[in-house]
């Protein structure tokens, strides 16, 4: 179960936001027992984002998952995602934040796991 949005202040036309969702999709399996399958993807583009006070190209990525993982399987998806957003959108990797949230509780259907 997990999610993650990126907020941009890029403009990101369909053909990129499906490029991106798709290489997400691959990305999340950087965490152990994560897949596409369970895998929500936001993009939020055209944002007010400033980072080192300036609205060069930049992003956000906030990553949450159900349960938790190693250092090591979140610093290779940092990877991945900056690689991504580098790749699509043009936006160089030290212009990028990954934040990670872990949660023991998340709902679905109705109720919870």
């Amino acid at each position: 179960m997990p999610y993650i949005n990126v907020k941009t202040n890029a403009a990101v036309p369909a053909q990129k936001a499906e490029a991106i969702k798709s290489a997400m999709g691959q990305a999340i399996t950087a965490i152990p027992g994560k897949s596409e399958s369970w895998l929500m993807v936001g993009i939020e583009p055209e944002q007010m984002l400033y980072f080192q006070g300036s609205g060069a190209p930049a992003a956000i990525v906030e990553v949450t998952i159900y349960g938790s993982a190693s250092a090591s399987a979140y610093n290779a998806l940092t990877g991945k995602i900056t690689a991504i957003l580098n790749s699509e959108l043009d936006i160089a990797p030290n212009r990028i934040y990954v934040k990670y949230a872990e949660t023991d509780n998340w709902g679905w259907n109705g109720s919870n796991f």
